[in-house]
Parts: structure tokens; sequence; C-alpha cells
């Protein structure tokens, strides 16, 4: 049975690189997982790969400890060539070659998702963006009683 490589994961602190085989891979620290991270810190089912069009983007399964990429933690995310990966403690980069016909997609600006409270998603609280700030002089009640208007 032959597989068609599709890409990479080279960890950063060593180690043997990750063929990526399959157009669809788990990552997790369960054995039933495409690639098992047997650490702690990585949940049963951590996250999912996935080669779509030519592009790999990743999705976190609501681990506990969430998926990062480049530092910023990602629900579900886009990723370039070379980009780092955080899952749990353990940082890889990614190596793929776009298609040849394909240049790097222009992403849409992702929401992120620590960038809100649940209140304000659920519509229960102001953002914050839009409360009042408060003034920067100072009131003076002598002159609001002293003014004619």
């Amino acid at each position: 049975m032959k597989y068609e490589v599709h890409g990479e994961l080279q960890p950063f602190l060593g180690g043997d690189s990750i063929p990526l085989i399959r157009e669809v891979l788990t990552l997790g620290r369960r054995d039933s997982c495409d690639i098992p991270l047997r650490f702690p810190n990585i949940s049963g089912q951590h996250a999912q790969l996935s080669f779509r069009n030519g592009y790999w983007y990743i999705r976190d399964l609501n681990s506990t400890n969430g998926v990062k990429v480049n530092g910023i933690r990602v629900q579900e995310k886009l990723l370039h060539p070379r980009d780092e990966i955080t899952i749990g403690k353990r940082k890889y980069r990614i190596e793929y070659e776009l298609p040849a016909d394909r240049r790097a997609l222009d992403e849409v600006v992702e929401e992120d998702i620590m960038s809100q409270s649940l209140l304000e998603k659920a519509g229960l609280e102001r953002p914050k963006s839009s409360r009042p700030s408060p003034k920067s002089s100072s009131f003076d009640a002598g002159d609001f009683l002293l003014t004619d208007e």
C-alpha cells in the first residue's frame, strides 16, 4: 500500500519528522490517533490536521490545553508552510509544498476566540469598544452651578 506524502511535521526539539500521509489526521494521546503524542498535557483527541485543495488546516478538537499557530491560540486555521504549531507544550513546524498553480491563500481575518468574554458573545454585556470612556477633564460643580445655560 503506497501513501502520498503531503508534507511533514518537524519537532522543534529534535526527533524524527512525522510524515503527513493521509488527508485527515488526528493528533492526541490515544493509541487510536493517527499521530499519537503520549504526553500528559495532550488531550486524548487533541487536534485534527486536514489537507484540502493543496493546503493544510488544523482544528482544535475541544482540547484542554489548546492549539496555537505562530503563538496565537486558534480553533481552526489554514497553515502556511513553515508555520509553528504548538500542541500542549510541544512545538512543531509544518513543511509542505504549495501546489504549483497556486500561491499562498490570503486568509480571511479570523476571530480571536479569546478577544471577547462569553457574556459579550451572548449579547449580555456591551463590547469593550462601545463602552463609554471616562472624560479626561474633571467636572467642576461650582462652574456648573454658576453658568446661565
